[in-house]
Protein backbone atom coordinates (compact mmCIF):
# COMPACT_ATOMS: atom_id res chain seq x y z
CA UNK A 1 0.00 0.00 0.00
CA UNK A 2 2.79 2.32 0.57
CA UNK A 3 4.27 1.36 -2.49
CA UNK A 4 1.57 2.41 -4.28
CA UNK A 5 0.77 5.80 -2.10
CA UNK A 6 4.75 7.15 -3.64
CA UNK A 7 3.55 5.76 -6.85
CA UNK A 8 0.37 8.24 -7.01
CA UNK A 9 2.63 10.65 -5.74
CA UNK A 10 5.28 10.78 -8.16
CA UNK A 11 2.93 11.02 -11.12
CA UNK A 12 0.59 13.44 -9.91
CA UNK A 13 3.09 16.22 -10.30
CA UNK A 14 3.16 15.51 -14.19
CA UNK A 15 -0.14 15.11 -14.15
CA UNK A 16 -1.05 18.40 -12.22
CA UNK A 17 1.86 20.15 -14.78
CA UNK A 18 0.44 18.65 -17.96
CA UNK A 19 -3.10 19.98 -16.63
CA UNK A 20 -2.15 22.98 -15.97
CA UNK A 21 0.02 23.26 -19.26
CA UNK A 22 -3.45 22.21 -21.10
CA UNK A 23 -5.06 24.96 -19.14
CA UNK A 24 -2.42 27.77 -19.90
CA UNK A 25 -2.56 27.05 -23.61
CA UNK A 26 -6.29 26.83 -24.06
CA UNK A 27 -6.49 30.81 -22.56
CA UNK A 28 -3.45 32.09 -25.14
CA UNK A 29 -5.38 30.85 -27.67
CA UNK A 30 -8.89 31.93 -27.00
CA UNK A 31 -6.87 35.41 -25.72
CA UNK A 32 -5.05 35.35 -29.33
CA UNK A 33 -8.24 34.43 -30.89
CA UNK A 34 -10.42 37.15 -29.73
CA UNK A 35 -10.21 40.29 -28.78
CA UNK A 36 -13.64 42.06 -27.73
CA UNK A 37 -14.24 45.01 -26.25
CA UNK A 38 -17.94 45.75 -24.49
CA UNK A 39 -17.22 49.78 -24.62
CA UNK A 40 -18.30 51.57 -27.54
CA UNK A 41 -16.62 54.22 -29.64
CA UNK A 42 -19.62 55.77 -31.01
CA UNK A 43 -23.14 55.13 -32.33
CA UNK A 44 -25.18 54.25 -35.18
CA UNK A 45 -26.39 57.78 -35.53
CA UNK A 46 -23.30 59.78 -36.01
CA UNK A 47 -23.40 58.32 -39.55
CA UNK A 48 -26.32 60.75 -40.00
CA UNK A 49 -28.38 58.58 -41.56
CA UNK A 50 -31.85 56.27 -40.32
CA UNK A 51 -30.38 53.00 -38.29
CA UNK A 52 -32.23 50.57 -36.49
CA UNK A 53 -30.97 48.51 -33.03
CA UNK A 54 -31.28 44.88 -33.85
CA UNK A 55 -31.68 42.47 -30.91
CA UNK A 56 -31.73 39.24 -32.24
CA UNK A 57 -30.84 35.47 -31.04
CA UNK A 58 -28.77 32.70 -31.96
CA UNK A 59 -29.71 29.08 -32.05
CA UNK A 60 -28.26 28.00 -28.83
CA UNK A 61 -30.10 31.23 -26.83
CA UNK A 62 -27.36 34.01 -27.15
CA UNK A 63 -28.68 37.59 -27.06
CA UNK A 64 -26.94 39.39 -29.79
CA UNK A 65 -26.74 42.76 -30.48
CA UNK A 66 -26.40 44.76 -34.43
CA UNK A 67 -27.41 48.15 -36.32
CA UNK A 68 -28.90 47.81 -39.16
CA UNK A 69 -28.47 50.60 -42.20
CA UNK A 70 -31.09 50.39 -44.73
CA UNK A 71 -30.23 51.86 -48.09
CA UNK A 72 -32.16 54.58 -49.78
CA UNK A 73 -35.39 53.57 -50.64
CA UNK A 74 -34.79 55.20 -54.17
CA UNK A 75 -31.51 53.27 -54.89
CA UNK A 76 -31.97 50.40 -57.57
CA UNK A 77 -29.81 47.92 -55.25
CA UNK A 78 -32.35 49.06 -51.88
CA UNK A 79 -33.25 44.81 -51.98
CA UNK A 80 -29.18 43.92 -51.40
CA UNK A 81 -27.99 44.02 -47.75
CA UNK A 82 -24.68 43.06 -46.75
CA UNK A 83 -24.55 40.81 -43.58
CA UNK A 84 -21.28 42.64 -42.27
CA UNK A 85 -18.81 40.27 -39.58
CA UNK A 86 -16.12 41.82 -38.55
CA UNK A 87 -12.44 40.87 -37.26
CA UNK A 88 -11.42 39.97 -33.75
CA UNK A 89 -11.00 43.18 -31.75
CA UNK A 90 -13.25 46.11 -30.69
CA UNK A 91 -17.02 45.56 -31.91
CA UNK A 92 -19.68 47.26 -34.44
CA UNK A 93 -19.27 50.77 -32.89
CA UNK A 94 -15.17 50.62 -34.82
CA UNK A 95 -16.43 49.91 -38.36
CA UNK A 96 -19.09 52.95 -38.61
CA UNK A 97 -16.04 53.98 -41.30
CA UNK A 98 -16.65 50.46 -43.53
CA UNK A 99 -20.52 50.59 -42.66
CA UNK A 100 -20.22 54.05 -44.94
CA UNK A 101 -17.97 53.15 -46.85
CA UNK A 102 -20.52 49.83 -48.32
CA UNK A 103 -23.56 52.43 -47.98
CA UNK A 104 -22.44 54.23 -50.54
CA UNK A 105 -22.76 51.62 -53.28
CA UNK A 106 -26.42 51.79 -52.40
CA UNK A 107 -27.12 48.49 -50.70
CA UNK A 108 -27.83 48.00 -47.21
CA UNK A 109 -25.69 46.98 -44.36
CA UNK A 110 -26.32 44.71 -40.94
CA UNK A 111 -23.19 45.15 -38.89
CA UNK A 112 -23.47 42.52 -35.25
CA UNK A 113 -21.39 42.02 -32.77
CA UNK A 114 -20.31 38.12 -31.96
CA UNK A 115 -21.28 37.36 -28.95
CA UNK A 116 -19.15 38.73 -26.18
CA UNK A 117 -18.51 41.55 -28.45
CA UNK A 118 -20.49 44.86 -27.80
CA UNK A 119 -23.83 44.52 -26.19
CA UNK A 120 -24.28 40.99 -27.53
CA UNK A 121 -24.03 38.52 -24.07
CA UNK A 122 -22.49 35.34 -24.34
CA UNK A 123 -18.47 34.36 -24.54
CA UNK A 124 -16.70 33.90 -28.15
CA UNK A 125 -16.19 30.63 -29.80
CA UNK A 126 -15.65 29.27 -33.54
CA UNK A 127 -18.90 27.61 -33.58
CA UNK A 128 -20.59 30.61 -31.76
CA UNK A 129 -19.36 32.93 -34.36
CA UNK A 130 -20.99 30.70 -36.47
CA UNK A 131 -24.01 30.57 -35.10
CA UNK A 132 -24.11 34.44 -34.36
CA UNK A 133 -23.49 34.88 -38.17
CA UNK A 134 -26.37 32.52 -39.22
CA UNK A 135 -28.63 34.53 -36.86
CA UNK A 136 -27.60 37.89 -38.50
CA UNK A 137 -28.74 36.18 -41.79
CA UNK A 138 -31.87 34.87 -40.43
CA UNK A 139 -32.83 38.50 -39.01
CA UNK A 140 -32.22 39.85 -42.75
CA UNK A 141 -34.40 37.48 -43.90
CA UNK A 142 -36.91 38.13 -41.45
CA UNK A 143 -36.87 41.61 -43.29
CA UNK A 144 -37.91 40.30 -46.44
CA UNK A 145 -34.23 40.28 -48.32
CA UNK A 146 -34.03 36.93 -50.53
CA UNK A 147 -31.04 34.88 -50.26
CA UNK A 148 -29.61 35.41 -53.58
CA UNK A 149 -29.58 39.28 -52.62
CA UNK A 150 -27.89 39.05 -49.30
CA UNK A 151 -24.05 39.32 -49.42
CA UNK A 152 -21.39 37.72 -46.49
CA UNK A 153 -19.01 40.39 -45.82
CA UNK A 154 -16.07 39.31 -43.84
CA UNK A 155 -13.14 41.55 -42.91
CA UNK A 156 -9.86 39.48 -41.13
CA UNK A 157 -11.18 36.73 -39.02
CA UNK A 158 -15.15 37.36 -39.86
CA UNK A 159 -13.77 36.28 -43.66
CA UNK A 160 -13.48 32.80 -41.76
CA UNK A 161 -17.30 33.62 -40.48
CA UNK A 162 -18.48 34.89 -43.52
CA UNK A 163 -17.21 31.70 -45.48
CA UNK A 164 -18.61 29.48 -43.37
CA UNK A 165 -21.68 31.20 -43.41
CA UNK A 166 -21.79 31.30 -47.66
CA UNK A 167 -21.91 27.54 -46.75
CA UNK A 168 -24.43 27.23 -44.07
CA UNK A 169 -27.52 29.70 -45.59
CA UNK A 170 -27.66 30.34 -49.35
CA UNK A 171 -25.86 33.77 -50.31
CA UNK A 172 -25.56 35.79 -53.38
CA UNK A 173 -21.76 36.38 -52.91
CA UNK A 174 -19.25 36.36 -50.29
CA UNK A 175 -16.48 38.67 -49.93
CA UNK A 176 -13.38 38.69 -47.97
CA UNK A 177 -11.56 41.72 -46.89
CA UNK A 178 -7.82 41.10 -45.70
CA UNK A 179 -8.46 37.26 -44.98
CA UNK A 180 -6.68 34.58 -43.46
CA UNK A 181 -6.47 31.08 -44.60
CA UNK A 182 -6.63 29.95 -41.52
CA UNK A 183 -5.72 29.69 -37.81
CA UNK A 184 -3.29 27.69 -38.13
CA UNK A 185 -1.49 29.38 -40.45
CA UNK A 186 -1.49 32.36 -39.37
CA UNK A 187 -0.82 31.04 -35.89
CA UNK A 188 2.40 29.62 -37.39
CA UNK A 189 2.85 32.73 -39.00
CA UNK A 190 3.11 35.04 -35.91
CA UNK A 191 4.43 32.42 -33.31
CA UNK A 192 6.69 29.92 -35.25
CA UNK A 193 8.44 28.93 -32.29
CA UNK A 194 4.87 27.65 -31.04
CA UNK A 195 3.43 23.96 -32.06
CA UNK A 196 0.30 26.05 -33.39
CA UNK A 197 -0.63 23.01 -35.58
CA UNK A 198 -0.54 20.44 -32.95
CA UNK A 199 -2.39 21.94 -30.11
CA UNK A 200 -4.62 24.72 -31.80
CA UNK A 201 -8.39 23.80 -30.87
CA UNK A 202 -9.80 26.92 -33.17
CA UNK A 203 -9.58 26.15 -36.99
CA UNK A 204 -11.29 29.08 -38.90
CA UNK A 205 -9.96 26.84 -41.69
CA UNK A 206 -11.27 28.85 -45.01
CA UNK A 207 -8.95 27.64 -47.35
CA UNK A 208 -10.69 24.30 -46.95
CA UNK A 209 -14.08 25.49 -47.48
CA UNK A 210 -13.96 28.15 -49.90
CA UNK A 211 -13.38 25.19 -53.42
CA UNK A 212 -16.80 24.34 -51.87
CA UNK A 213 -18.89 27.56 -52.47
CA UNK A 214 -20.68 28.26 -55.68
CA UNK A 215 -21.46 31.82 -55.55
CA UNK A 216 -19.27 35.06 -56.75
CA UNK A 217 -16.32 35.53 -54.34
CA UNK A 218 -14.16 38.98 -53.83
CA UNK A 219 -10.72 38.61 -52.40
CA UNK A 220 -9.28 42.02 -51.44
CA UNK A 221 -6.32 42.49 -49.43
CA UNK A 222 -3.05 44.94 -49.33
CA UNK A 223 0.31 43.73 -50.63
CA UNK A 224 1.26 45.97 -47.25
CA UNK A 225 -0.82 44.05 -44.57
CA UNK A 226 0.97 43.93 -41.60
CA UNK A 227 -0.60 41.09 -39.96
CA UNK A 228 -1.94 38.77 -42.22
CA UNK A 229 0.39 38.40 -45.06
CA UNK A 230 -0.68 39.02 -48.85
CA UNK A 231 -0.37 34.97 -49.71
CA UNK A 232 -2.91 34.47 -47.63
CA UNK A 233 -5.13 36.21 -50.14
CA UNK A 234 -3.28 34.37 -53.21
CA UNK A 235 -3.69 31.26 -51.57
CA UNK A 236 -7.47 32.12 -51.09
CA UNK A 237 -8.22 33.42 -54.05
CA UNK A 238 -6.42 29.91 -56.06
CA UNK A 239 -8.80 27.81 -54.55
CA UNK A 240 -12.11 29.17 -55.51
CA UNK A 241 -13.72 27.66 -58.41
CA UNK A 242 -16.64 29.58 -58.80
CA UNK A 243 -16.48 33.32 -60.26
CA UNK A 244 -14.10 35.19 -58.53
CA UNK A 245 -12.03 38.73 -58.45
CA UNK A 246 -8.56 40.17 -56.54
CA UNK A 247 -8.18 43.26 -55.84
CA UNK A 248 -5.34 44.43 -54.22
CA UNK A 249 -5.91 47.37 -51.90
CA UNK A 250 -3.05 49.56 -50.08
CA UNK A 251 -2.17 50.13 -46.92
CA UNK A 252 -1.21 48.45 -43.37
CA UNK A 253 -4.02 45.42 -41.79
CA UNK A 254 -5.95 48.19 -40.56
CA UNK A 255 -5.95 51.16 -42.89
CA UNK A 256 -9.22 53.14 -43.20
CA UNK A 257 -11.19 52.02 -46.02
CA UNK A 258 -11.53 54.42 -48.90
CA UNK A 259 -12.51 55.38 -52.64
CA UNK A 260 -10.10 52.06 -53.78
CA UNK A 261 -12.33 50.11 -51.17
CA UNK A 262 -15.62 51.12 -52.63
CA UNK A 263 -14.76 50.65 -56.47
CA UNK A 264 -13.45 47.07 -55.86
CA UNK A 265 -17.32 46.37 -54.35
CA UNK A 266 -18.64 48.23 -57.53
CA UNK A 267 -16.30 45.86 -59.48
CA UNK A 268 -18.10 43.01 -57.75
CA UNK A 269 -21.44 43.89 -58.46
CA UNK A 270 -20.63 43.88 -62.15
CA UNK A 271 -19.24 40.43 -61.55
CA UNK A 272 -22.67 39.26 -59.55
CA UNK A 273 -24.21 40.81 -62.29
CA UNK A 274 -22.76 38.72 -65.46
CA UNK A 275 -22.98 35.60 -63.10
CA UNK A 276 -26.92 35.72 -62.78
CA UNK A 277 -26.75 36.60 -66.44
CA UNK A 278 -24.69 33.81 -66.88
CA UNK A 279 -26.92 31.69 -64.70
CA UNK A 280 -29.30 28.69 -65.68
CA UNK A 281 -32.86 29.60 -65.99
CA UNK A 282 -34.29 28.50 -62.73
CA UNK A 283 -31.37 29.33 -60.73
CA UNK A 284 -33.28 30.85 -57.34
CA UNK A 285 -31.55 33.59 -56.63
CA UNK A 286 -32.13 37.17 -57.42
CA UNK A 287 -30.13 40.34 -57.63
CA UNK A 288 -30.11 43.50 -59.34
Amino acid sequence: MKSLRRVLKRAAGPVIFFLGLFVILRWFEQSQVYHPSRSFAADGSELGRPFENVWFQALDGVKLHGWFFPADTTSPRAQIAFVFCHGNAGNISHRLETAAALLQTGASVFMFDYRGYGQSTGRPSEEGTYLDAQAAYASLRAKGFEPGNLIAFGESLGGAVATELSRRESCGGLVLHSTFTSILDIGADLFPWLPVRWIARIKYDTLSKLPTLQIPVLVMHSPEDDLIPFRHAQRNFDAIRSAKLLVELEGDHNYPVGDKYVAAVERFFELLQTSRRQAPPDRDSQGE
